[in-house]
């Protein structure tokens, strides 16, 4: 390559003498070293000094760096013949040079503003006094306006048949020197045109999603007109989410879903102050709104559909204008619903898509997986984002490290669901569609898979326990349908074993019910552990729960399995206490099912009274004595004894007591 002005070739004389000089000096063979040792110490490093001496001053002599990078640009760029390997090379070292330099000049700001454009493909040109630089295509382009020091001044974006407007995205990272994130803008905008066809239809292409923009971001302000939603009830219950404007080379956000973790700080556990400014578009699940080229033609809109500025009832549901050839042409292109990360869906959630929009969520078949295993895999890439640490070998296990409690998760995605099949499905990148009203049902969709999602991928963590560590509590997660699970798991009180069946109904409701045997001692309710799920969305935190609220029923019932005892006694030798009145109490139907001829009235209460005299019991509550004599009334009533005179027993035992077990009452009264 010719030098440029001010390159002299002989400008690389010291540096070779240099290079010679060391490569003498580890090359000597064992002849010639004999001769070196004559030289000493200091005459090396005086002939090294010497060699940098001279090399400084012809640096010094020289122009600028920077001044030489642009005439080694510019030769390289006058060079045809090179080949495209040679050239790339050049490109790549070039660039690698612009990124080392540091932007303090108008002119340096300029040569890194025309290598961002060539590394996106894209054209350059500086304005005739030097302080606006344009970058260009076809379809749209981005003017960066200077001042005559290098400042940043305004950056104005204009696509085909607009105006130029501001863009504050990229003025914010063109004065921070945010070079990476104004390219990445550029790489956005460039595939945003990525469409089929000449510039014109391209353009319709780009009206469409204009319209449709304007008909998303009319449909939030209508939900909030009519609910008056903060931003984070937005998210979760907006029929389009969150929606933030498309800026610069970033599309239309639509934010759909946060899990409780979400929206609290990590380490310092507080809540996070969110507000519509300040949400980061990586928060929770979201969607980018685009349009892109396609197989099929599809009808869509070229002018937005809603018509009015008021809803039509209380959830902020819009009237849609009627599709015609007014205002909706045929394109070989659809929108689409680009998720911001694969989100894992089984495929009945996949069918549902498909019923919505009547358009194939895939072009071809995609590769099935079962549902848990994806679920892991898709919170594992989650949980290594940022960390520079391998993640342990999980084999469907994980453990959870909590204040007081530790726990093992086994995930056993592969039960069987359906046709003796585990629970299928795909990752799914992005949802084709056609009408602004399908992105309602879309977003009720992706809601309610990521809920089951965050409620699965809760036990999946990175944390590593010893199998034989003592009280590691041990659990299962089964799949039982695609949007319900079971967890089992040992009782706390007794050595059978229990579950939960949690059945996310919706992203905003999770039906659970607890399962358990007949004879083994109370948890909790239903409603108990329903509020704790919907409050945290999390399996380990849920699970927690329940323990802590058993240890805390049996320590306030310890008379609880004393009871039980003493009526499967009574029961199973079909006596009464001695010392007790006698008194026939049969059936309706004149006979005694569980044989307690002659069985006192009031022998239960004197049994139950005797027994709890000679134990240290103390005063009980009323959930305790509702639970206490629920067990006994239900053990009871299932052999088909005189509800009427259970009832008077019951009560006969609270007065005693002290303490109204309504609950209890109220069970044994019904039908």
């Amino acid at each position: 390559m010719a030098a440029g002005p001010g390159v002299s070739m002989q400008s690389a004389s010291p540096a070779r003498e240099l290079s010679l000089s060391v490569q003498q000096a580890g090359n000597q063979t064992h002849g010639d070293r004999a001769k070196t040792e004559e030289v000493t110490e200091a005459e090396k490093q005086s002939r090294m000094a010497a060699l940098l001496e001279r090399l400084h001053a012809k640096h010094n002599a020289s122009r600028p760096w920077q001044e030489t990078c642009k005439v080694v640009r510019q030769a390289m760029e006058k060079r045809g013949a090179m080949n495209s390997a040679g050239h790339q090379l050049l490109l790549t070292c070039l660039e690698t040079l612009q990124r080392a330099l540091k932007v303090s000049s108008l002119s340096s700001m300029t040569d890194r503003l025309e290598s961002i454009a060539r590394q996106n493909m894209l054209g350059s040109h500086l304005s005739p006094s030097g302080t606006e630089c344009y970058i260009t295509s076809d379809m749209f382009y981005v003017e960066v306006q200077l001042d005559p020091n290098g400042d940043l001044v305004d950056v104005k974006v204009a696509h085909q048949g607009e105006n130029p407007t501001s863009c504050p995205e990229l003025i914010q990272h063109l004065r921070e020197k945010n070079f990476e994130e104004f390219s990445k803008h550029l790489k956005g905008l460039v595939d945003l045109y990525k469409l089929p066809g000449d510039n014109k239809l391209k353009t319709k292409m780009y009206i469409a999603l204009q319209s449709l923009e304007l008909d998303l971001t009319k449909m939030m302000h209508m939900f909030r007109l009519a609910t008056n939603a903060n931003t984070v009830e937005t998210i979760l219950h907006g029929s389009v989410g969150l929606l933030t404007a498309r800026s610069g080379g970033h599309l239309v956000s639509l934010q759909c879903y946060v899990s409780p973790y979400d929206i609290f700080e990590e380490g310092t556990g507080s809540q996070l102050n969110l507000s519509d400014n300040n949400v980061p578009r990586s928060l929770g699940v979201s969607v980018s709104v685009t349009i892109e080229g396609t197989s099929a033609i599809y009808k869509l809109p070229i002018a937005p559909l809603i018509t009015g500025s008021h809803p039509v009832d209380n959830k902020g549901t819009p009237s849609f204008s009627t599709v015609t050839n007014s205002n909706c042409v045929d394109l070989p292109a659809c929108f689409f619903l680009k998720m911001n990360r694969p989100m894992p869906f089984s495929l009945s959630f996949i069918q549902r898509m498909i019923t919505a929009t009547s358009i194939p969520v895939f072009e071809a078949s995609p590769s099935l997986s079962p549902l848990y295993q994806l679920i892991v895999q898709s919170q594992l890439q989650l949980l290594e984002e940022g960390s520079s640490t391998s993640p342990p070998s999980h084999n469907m296990h994980f453990y959870s490290l909590l204040p007081d409690q530790q726990h093992c998760y086994f995930l056993n995605g592969d039960a069987p669901v359906q046709d003796g099949r585990s629970l299928q499905g795909a990752l799914v990148s992005k949802i084709p569609f056609r009408h602004p009203a399908q992105v309602p049902l879309l977003l009720d969709i992706i809601r309610h898979q990521a809920a089951y999602n965050t409620l699965i991928g809760s036990c999946v963590r990175r944390t590593s326990i010893k199998e034989d560590t003592a009280g590691l509590l041990q659990f299962e997660v089964c799949p039982l349908t695609d949007s319900s699970f079971s967890v089992s798991f040992q009782h706390p009180v007794n050595e059978s074993l229990v579950c939960v069946v949690m059945e996310v109904i919706d992203s905003r409701q999770v039906s659970c019910k607890l399962y358990k045997g007949l004879s083994d001692a109370l948890i909790c309710t239903d409603e108990f552990i329903t509020k704790v799920v919907q409050r945290c969305m999390s399996i380990p935190v849920t699970m927690r729960a329940i323990r802590r609220k058993a240890e805390t029923i049996q320590a306030d019932t310890p008379a609880l399995s004393l009871i039980a005892q003493t009526v499967e006694i009574m029961v199973k030798n079909n006596l009464p206490p001695s010392g007790s009145p006698t008194y026939n109490i049969a059936a309706g139907d004149g006979t005694n099912p569980i044989g307690l001829s002659g069985l006192p009235g009031a022998c239960l209460i004197h049994s139950l009274m005797s027994r709890l005299s000679n134990s240290n019991h103390q005063v009980l509550d009323r959930r305790a004595w509702s639970a206490s004599l629920a067990l006994i009334a239900s053990g009871l009533i299932s052999q088909k004894s005189c509800q009427i005179c259970l009832s008077r027993q019951v009560k006969a035992v609270a007065a005693v007591m002290g303490s109204t077990p309504w609950a209890a009452v109220g069970r044994m009264e019904g039908p």
